[in-house]
């Protein structure tokens, strides 16, 4: 089983074994409570501040960080970075974005950072197929609702996790929500921050999954 926490924007806990957190912002700059865990591993897409200002409040003392691209394998947790970029105009703009896939309990989850872009054929092969996707909605910074939905077509998860959008309390200028889960037939809105799946409880189906704002 595989346990997810959303601690706001696109910090995640993700649990089996290993404590795996994807990046941490400190909370206070964003308006937003922080993010606290002990994780054995930290993935982190970017160096901007709302995504890697909080490492030192989710790290145990001898954890890993990964902010390139590239094969990794910790603690049997394997990981996958790849090169992509936080704007349209290839990283001209606001430089590289890492998108992580990696493995856990049998399933495969990928996390897209501060994704600026649609993906081209090439980054679509290299991250593969994946069951689970963390994809930014809220636009300006990021991929918008349209473009996430592209992204979805590109990559066919069976479980979507939008972030990064707007929720209150946020002080970034960007979107809600709501147009990305406008029209979206299979919706789980949760009342709570954590989520729980395993491999034989995938959806047949894409389904989208939005967490409680912390």
């Amino acid at each position: 089983m595989v346990k997810i926490r959303w601690m706001g924007h696109a910090c995640f806990e993700i649990k089996d074994k290993v404590t795996l957190v994807t990046d941490p912002h400190d909370g206070y700059s964003l308006g937003l409570p922080k993010p606290k865990a002990e994780a054995d591993l930290v993935l982190i897409s970017h160096s901007h501040f709302d995504h890697a200002d909080g490492r030192s409040l989710v790290c145990k003392p001898n954890a890993l960080i990964i902010d390139e691209p590239g094969f990794h394998n910790v603690l049997g947790v394997k990981v996958k970075g790849v090169k992509t970029y936080h704007d349209e105009r290839r990283g001209a703009q606001r430089g590289v974005n890492i998108v992580y896939t990696f493995e856990m309990d049998g399933l495969k989850l990928c996390h897209a950072g501060d994704l600026g872009h649609i993906l081209t054929d090439e980054q679509a092969a290299e991250v593969g197929s994946v069951d689970v996707l963390f994809i930014p909605v809220g636009g300006v910074y990021t991929i918008d609702a349209r473009g996430a939905n592209e992204v979805v077509k590109q990559l066919k998860p069976r479980v979507v996790i939008p972030m990064h959008y707007k929720v209150k309390g946020l002080t970034l200028p960007i979107s809600g929500v709501e147009p990305f889960l406008k029209g979206k037939p299979r919706l789980k809105i949760l009342d709570k921050l954590e989520y729980e799946l395993t491999k034989e409880t995938l959806p047949d189906e894409v389904e989208i999954v939005v967490f409680k704002p912390p």
